[in-house]
């Protein structure tokens, strides 16, 4: 499975000031020294900063680039494809800059945006759905026609600002020092578009629960954090932490490990899906309806967890298909929990993908797949139980089974 670039920030602790790397997926910062724990969040996206060499006199003007990463999925005629997305991309349009950052964000630790920073930052004029556009027509392009239907899963977005310089009519990369264009036409081209000093910090909330004042819980690239105290779960919704609902499903064993998935419901138009009587017709299972099923209300699942593409279709496609109707347990497992790294928002995303890949007939059903309509309603965070084994996470009951090694990789996605 190809990587996708990883990205450092250099950071300080808001409590004692010490210095820290951070990286781009990082979201709950425990600091080496002090040790306070606070979650890093913002009003938007995260916004970063190339870092540069003093350059005298000389004002340095900050070009903002969208910065896009997360896993494009595509239903076509022979099943679900999927590709890794991490590009670079101009936020304002102009000939003068380079188009992308190329690897210079690979090879240098970032910083956070403040309104601190001298320089002049330019606004964006590109909007992120037309970026997205770009990149799912890109995509498009490389796959065999038709394509029925596609979705970006795991979708991190972020801006990062690189510094240039004007000198002699030329534009000069402030970072190496050289230039990377010809000459400037003259008249005010660069220097009449809009910017001036960034109004954007980045926010820390505190991890302390809100019911008991414990310090949550979690790992550095947590979603949710956990109250060991009160047994509760929080997520951060406008620069506060909230209470989310959550069960488990029933059986672990000693050792188990429990991963989370979501389980959501959804209003589904254009095809009949309201009941597990009505996947069973609509994905040709073996089965025969039996009396009661009409009633059961038909759910998504997906992993609330980054994984390999592969894995994430799996893993959905067969816990949806087997609609888990143990009764579950309204609470946190007492056992390992496995961070959730995916929202509910990009787990969301995946629903009319997860219904291509059992969708039947697919000849027919596939090129209608535009005119149905999948919108999510309510959603539940449900942890289901795996046996650790010498290599691998399983669970036999949904054939569900995940290499180790392999899912530590995929949290870099």
């Amino acid at each position: 499975m190809p990587q996708p670039t990883r990205l450092l920030i250099e950071h300080q602790c808001p409590q004692c000031g010490a210095p820290a790397t951070l990286e781009e997926t990082d979201h709950l910062f425990t600091c080496a020294f002090c040790r306070v724990k606070s979650f890093l969040t913002s009003r938007d996206f995260f916004r970063f900063m190339l870092p540069h060499p003093s350059r005298g006199n000389q004002e340095v003007i900050y070009l903002p680039y969208w910065r896009l990463k997360g896993i494009m999925f595509s239903s076509v005629g022979a099943g679900v494809k999927h590709k890794i997305v991490d590009v670079s991309h101009q936020a304002v349009t102009s000939p003068y800059f380079p188009v992308s950052l190329g690897l210079r964000s690979q090879v240098l630790k970032l910083r956070f945006v403040s309104p601190e920073t001298d320089g002049r930052f330019l606004e964006s004029s590109v909007p992120v759905k037309e970026m997205k556009n770009t990149v799912e027509q890109w995509s498009c392009s490389q796959l065999p026609k038709p394509v029925f239907e596609q979705a970006l899963i795991g979708e991190s977005l972020s801006q990062i600002y690189s510094p240039f310089y004007i000198k002699a009519r030329k534009v000069y990369d402030a970072v190496l020092n050289r230039p990377v264009s010809k000459a400037l036409p003259e008249g005010p081209d660069i220097a009449a578009l809009p910017g001036g000093h960034p109004n954007w910090r980045i926010q820390f909330i505190p991890a302390l629960c809100p019911k008991c004042g414990w310090d949550l819980d979690g790992e550095r690239d947590s979603l949710v954090l956990y109250c060991k105290n009160c047994r509760t779960l929080w997520q951060e919704a406008k620069q506060r932490f909230t209470r989310i609902r959550v069960s488990h499903l029933p059986g672990g064993e000693g050792g188990s490990l429990y991963l989370p998935f979501y389980q959501i419901g959804a209003e589904i138009g254009g095809i009949t899906l309201a009941s597990y009587a009505d996947l069973i017709r609509v994905a040709n299972l073996p089965k025969v309806v039996r009396e009661g099923w009409e009633d059961v209300p038909f759910q998504f699942w997906s992993p609330a967890f980054k994984v390999r593409p592969e894995d994430f279709l799996r893993f959905s496609r067969n816990l949806t298909l087997s609609q888990p109707r143990r009764e579950l347990a309204p609470e946190v497992p007492p056992a390992a929990l496995y961070p959730v790294t995916l929202s509910v928002g990009e787990a969301s995303e995946s629903l009319k993908i997860i219904l291509a890949s059992f969708i039947k007939p697919a000849d027919t059903m596939l090129p209608k797949l535009q005119e149905i309509s999948v919108k999510p309603r309510k959603a539940l965070l449900v942890y289901i139980p795996f046996q650790e084994e010498r290599t691998d996470f399983a669970n036999p009951d949904f054939r569900l089974r995940v290499n180790k090694l392999l899912l530590g990789f995929a949290k870099n996605l």
